[in-house]
């Protein structure tokens, strides 16, 4: 298989690793340690969805990770050829630590920069709908989110406060491969996401800010969601912060109907999204 240059943290990647040394770590960490996640700007990613959509959006791979069987499928065989990443063979008892799975080692995984995607990438225009998941708990919602959020069209996921990293491998497995198809962003704080609304509103887009809430005054089938919205989903146990229940033009509430009170998040905001695509639809208008 093809071996190209490439660096890996300001050192050149061997291309053969068999046992748990310095350059495994380095992995390793990537997928348990946020903070060095994001010092790096990489992350190291499992599934062949996640790694097809990732080289099919143009994310830059810095290293494949291969498990060195004799005979790789098509798949692999292609992304080894094509893609213009150093290309390391991996013990399988290593690789299967990394892909982190019991029934064997991955074909192939992919150190991956992490996309560059902020708010002044983001532009609004009569269909922009970006959906905010206030201080999410768990990586997995934030995926599931991040999924949903691609399938009906919405424009960027903006995760805000302190919260889940949507980097975090339980983030890329549950979005299968999403987070790398639409812009994911993670702020520390709402006030970012006011000051955009802000400007465009001065520009004249009327963006509106809608809350989602199971004491929310609207019920959502009469929530309008055409025009340039922001979408909000709250933290699963505590719902949306004060500041964010207080920057809403509106808030909704999803009707419900026996025991439970209320929906987990992603589903929540999963329903919110095809409300809001049916009504884009049924206007006559395209999906953001």
């Amino acid at each position: 298989m093809p071996n190209r240059p490439g660096r890996a943290d300001g050192r050149t990647t061997p291309r053969r690793v068999e046992r748990a040394n310095a350059t495994f770590q380095q992995w390793e960490a990537l997928l348990t340690n946020r903070t060095k996640r994001h010092r790096s700007g990489q992350v190291l990613v499992q599934g062949v969805r996640p790694v097809t959509l990732a080289v099919e959006h143009g994310h830059r791979v810095r290293t494949l990770l291969f498990d060195g069987r004799p005979h790789p499928s098509s798949w692999a065989r292609d992304l080894m050829r094509e893609v213009p990443a150093r290309v390391v063979t991996v013990a399988p008892e290593l690789m299967a630590r990394l892909g982190g799975r019991d029934d064997g080692p991955p074909e192939i995984l992919a150190v991956v920069d992490l996309p560059a995607h902020d708010l002044t990438t983001l532009g609004a225009g009569d269909d922009t709908l970006v959906v905010i998941f206030d201080r999410p708990s768990g990586p997995g919602n934030v995926g599931s989110l991040v999924r949903s959020a691609d399938a009906l069209g919405a424009s960027a996921v903006v995760t805000t406060g302190h919260g889940a990293d949507p980097w975090d491998p339980a983030s890329v497995r549950a979005s299968t491969g999403s987070v790398f198809a639409i812009p994911v962003i993670a702020l520390a704080s709402h006030r970012p996401v006011l000051d955009w609304v802000a400007e465009h509103r001065e520009r004249g887009t009327a963006v509106r800010v809608v809350g989602a809430d199971e004491r929310g005054a609207t019920p959502l089938p009469d929530t309008p969601l055409t025009g340039p919205t922001v979408l909000v989903v709250g933290n699963e146990t505590r719902g949306m912060s004060a500041a964010w229940l207080e920057a809403c033009d509106l808030v909704t509430a999803i009707p419900m109907a026996g025991a439970a009170s209320s929906l987990n998040a992603a589903n929540a905001g999963t329903v919110l999204l095809y409300e809001a695509l049916r009504q884009r639809l049924a206007a006559g208008r395209s999906p953001a």
